[in-house]
């Protein structure tokens, strides 16, 4: 059987999440990797396909900032829709080779994954011709209602995007769009068809991973779990400025906050107060932001490779930045936003967001 390479990525920023294709697919079609799905969740955020309309999206710009939503243009099939915690996502970056080079079969498959997987938890859900996705066909809410969403992207026949299950989200925010742009039909979620109790989305992830094992025909073999970083954001006492340290050029020669790797055994809150007085000399305490996330740290020997962090905060007044040459070769003290504008990944602007709010 061909083997497929599974991750368990928890939480992951979209854009992060869209590097993280990139850099799989890439490995893909040079052959360092094998097929792979990518299992995880995405923070509130509103994706508009190729075939969008903005008609759809159904709140400003400002109102969605407000609410802690994010809007991302991306190049999948479809229209507007929704991810956010609750709902589980699978992106397959698989090479279809002969016998399977059919864009419908391959989306039928996918579908048919999802259809299995829901059946294993009595949930009883079907496909409608004239509407992609896989759908409730008499809801608990009431009428028809989508459960699953599906869009994908090919490139001679190497995959990209997939389905996003709603196990048990937030429907309200499906509110702020009109999904995939049908407006006869709502949204559901298992949480909302299995009132007597919802599974978690680890226990829904075995038996997904089973059910595309016996679509795909393939084998599955779980990925070595991410490596582990943290990050502290720096900021003063008002939260008005961050620190960020501009790594080395032989490091990348970006900006970022105080980063490191855990080492084994370590826990994450020692690993970032460590971090924290080895980068700047600081001697200060550290507080966890909820903010964890995965990301790409870059390819490796031609593979990608992905690194879960832990994001802490540290206010320090008036003490002198102390860099290690080895690491870092300039600091400077800016604003939130601009500290958002220059580090490399989301889910570091997120971290940066959440310090300087708290």
């Amino acid at each position: 059987m061909t083997p497929v390479t599974w991750h368990r990525l928890g939480r992951v920023e979209y854009p992060d999440g869209l590097e993280l294709q990139q850099q799989f697919q890439a490995a893909r079609r040079q052959g360092t990797v094998p097929d792979t799905l990518l299992l995880l969740e995405h923070p509130p955020v509103l994706t508009l396909g190729r075939g969008a309309d903005r008609a759809n999206v159904l709140r400003s710009a400002d109102e969605l900032e407000r609410l802690g939503v994010a809007l991302h243009e991306t190049d999948r099939g479809g229209d507007v829709t929704y991810h956010g915690p609750g709902q589980l996502v699978g992106y397959p970056l698989l090479h279809l080779g002969p016998g399977r080079q059919d864009v419908r079969r391959y989306v039928r498959s996918l579908e048919e994954v999802v259809l299995r997987t829901l059946s294993d938890f009595g949930v009883t859900a079907t496909r409608i011709e004239r509407w992609p996705g896989v759908w409730v066909e008499a809801s608990r809410l009431g009428g028809p209602r989508k459960i699953c969403a599906l869009g994908v992207h090919l490139s001679r026949w190497y995959t990209r995007h997939g389905f996003a299950l709603n196990v048990a989200p937030d429907l309200a925010h499906f509110e702020l769009i009109v999904p995939c742009g049908i407006s006869e039909a709502g949204v559901t979620s298992m949480a909302k068809e299995l009132p007597g109790g919802v599974p978690s989305l680890a226990e829904v992830e075995v038996r997904l991973l089973r059910r595309f094992g016996e679509v795909f025909e393939c084998a599955l073999v779980e990925a070595p779990p991410p490596l582990e970083t943290v990050s502290v954001v720096v900021t003063d006492p008002g939260g008005g400025r961050v620190l960020l340290l501009r790594r080395t050029a032989a490091r990348g020669g970006f900006w970022q906050p105080v980063t490191g790797r855990l080492e084994p055994g370590e826990r994450a809150d020692v690993a970032a107060r460590r971090e924290l007085r080895e980068e700047t000399g600081f001697e200060a305490p550290v507080h966890p932001l909820d903010v964890p996330h995965a990301f790409a740290l870059g390819p490796l020997e031609g593979r990608p490779s992905v690194a879960r962090e832990f994001p802490f905060t540290a206010s320090v007044v008036g003490a002198e930045v102390r860099l290690d040459p080895a690491e870092h070769d300039a600091f400077e003290w800016v604003t939130p936003d601009e500290a958002v504008r220059r580090v490399p990944w989301a889910g570091l602007a997120r971290a940066v967001r959440s310090a300087t709010r708290a």
